[in-house]
């Protein structure tokens, strides 16, 4: 029996080092600063809420990161803002559509904004905003806790001149959404290349 704990022990103690050195990389990319010459402002998606098309709205998630990204936008507008996000099973609209629209809400041109409207992932979005333009400068605007993984993803996608605008994350769910990603940056830095 004395075998059987040592083991026990054993892998309690490499989850908790695991779990702490994958949450020291999460917390480094809550720190990230976007750069001051921008060609393209990538926006990734979030669930997008409403009963249809027509009342389509941004989670809190989703509306934490457009945030963000408005007042960057003003001050750049010569950078193309890229919503990313497609329509998930249970979602009125897709998420660009519905970003695109609560961008122009708040004063960001349409000439400004390019939708990518068929990704279901982080790699997906920056893969097919990719295929939307040349990014050049690129500041990825995702939540704090998603940043370290989504520039990680951007970096094995080639996109070398890469900086981050996060969204500080409020929401009630912020326990589990660092859970989550501690878990999702594990399965990212071993197999997502």
């Amino acid at each position: 029996m004395k075998w059987v704990k040592r083991i026990m022990l054993i892998i309690i103690g490499v989850g908790i080092i695991y779990a702490g050195l994958v949450l020291f990389l999460i917390l480094s990319g809550t720190k990230d600063q976007p750069t001051a010459a921008p060609d393209t402002v990538l926006i990734l998606g979030a669930q997008v809420k409403g009963t249809s098309k027509d009342n389509a709205y941004p989670s809190t998630v989703l509306k934490e990161r457009l945030d963000a990204a408005i007042p960057y936008l003003k001050e750049h507008p010569t950078a193309t803002a890229i919503v990313c996000g497609g329509k998930g099973s249970d979602e009125p609209d897709s998420e660009a559509n519905v970003m695109a629209e609560y961008l122009r809400v708040h004063g960001i041109s349409q000439k400004q904004i390019l939708t990518e409207d068929t990704s279901t992932r982080t790699k997906e979005n920056i893969q097919n905003a990719q295929e939307k333009q040349a990014l050049g400068n690129t500041v990825i605007v995702t939540s704090d806790f998603h940043m370290y993984r989504s520039k990680l993803l951007a970096k094995r996608l080639g996109i070398s001149e890469i900086s981050g605008l996060p969204a500080v994350s409020k929401s009630s769910a912020r326990f589990k959404t660092y859970v989550r990603e501690i878990v999702a940056l594990g399965y990212g830095l071993l197999f997502d290349h």
